[in-house]
């Protein structure tokens, strides 16, 4: 109680006496504004879009998921999309190769929604005016309105933090994805290779796949999905290839899609390809795990020498230094 009563004491003294209300008013306004594209924007599943969802397990159509009924979902995400463009449109920039490329990395990152975008901006926008109020009410808590360089710095510092945030952490999620492909990529061409040698086609083991790495390979198992349904909606397989490579962001799946391009083009084996470029593909990554291993050594010398040779040191010489003390301060006395 203390504290609050403190609390209001200086927001009084600083705003005067409706600044409790000024100041928490204002405050809780921010923080609706900034909780409202989380509550607005939702995730669009592209397979949703085609109006059924993608054949399940082994492809077996008895196994595909009931549709959902989504007329109303439908009607609420496009209402809330359009209360999204409005409230974003002043923080979006109008710059079409900075939009694109804010969009190639959400689509990397597994944000495929048609508001992704302006909710990247957005929330940059409001993490930097959240950050930065809760870091001036820190400092008008503790030091009150003395010290007016630490009020300054640390709603600077708090308008800088929640500006990289969302950067951030869409950058970790692409990374993390993007090491999920990589990493499963391997065994999924395998599965496709003995899919194609028993007769099936390419859209067929991509769905059969798709349902074997779901729980291993979420993210990969996602994309097959909407490969098999881009194509089946009639898309053009090279176009759909590409685009998968284009979300993927991994040079393995780049150059996977380019060979089997080439292989549906000139009329080469389909499993021949996809035999070697998986042998190869494993190679890869065994050199990959060995490289990580072999940089465990060099990262682990820093942690010995910080924590192993100090103790050391002093088990050893210890006892010798402080004989040497006793014995000078003898001779002192």
């Amino acid at each position: 109680m203390q504290q609050i009563d403190r609390f209001i004491s200086l927001l009084q003294e600083a705003f005067g006496p409706l600044g409790p209300v000024y100041v928490l008013g204002g405050f809780g306004l921010l923080l609706v504004v900034s909780v409202a594209p989380l509550l607005l924007v939702r995730g669009t599943d592209p397979i949703e879009k085609l109006g059924r969802a993608p054949e399940g397990r082994g492809g077996d159509p008895r196994s595909r998921r009931p549709e959902r009924p989504g007329v109303r979902r439908e009607g609420l995400r496009r209402d809330g999309a359009g209360r999204l463009d409005a409230l974003a449109d002043p923080f979006t920039p109008k710059d079409e190769e900075s939009v694109s490329s804010a969009k190639r990395m959400l689509l990397q990152a597994g944000y495929r929604s048609t508001s992704a975008v302006r909710t990247y901006y957005l929330a940059r926008v409001m993490g930097a005016v959240t950050f930065g109020v809760l870091g001036f009410l820190y400092i008008f808590l503790s030091r009150g309105t003395e010290d007016l360089t630490w009020l300054a710095i640390c709603s600077a510092g708090g308008m800088g933090v929640g500006y990289i945030a969302p950067n951030y952490w869409v950058t970790r999620r692409r990374q993390a994805r993007q090491e999920e492909i990589g990493n499963g990529f391997p065994d999924a061409l395998d599965m496709m290779l003995v899919c194609v040698e028993a007769g099936q086609s390419l859209d067929q083991s991509l769905v059969r796949v798709a349902g074997e790495i779901d729980h291993a390979h979420p993210s990969l198992a996602e994309e097959f999905q909407i490969i098999s349904v881009e194509i089946r909606a009639g898309k053009d397989r090279a176009v759909v290839l590409r685009e998968f490579a284009d979300r993927a962001g991994v040079n393995d799946v780049s150059s996977f899609v380019t060979v089997l391009i080439q292989s549906t083009q000139f009329g080469t084996s389909v499993a021949e390809a996809l035999r070697i470029y998986a042998a190869e593909m494993r190679d890869k990554r065994l050199m990959r795990a060995e490289e990580k291993a072999n940089k465990i050594p060099t990262k682990l010398t820093l942690g010995t020498m910080l924590f192993t040779v100090p103790p050391l040191m002093l088990i050893l010489i210890g006892p010798s230094i402080i004989d040497i003390i006793n014995a000078l301060t003898g001779m002192r006395n």
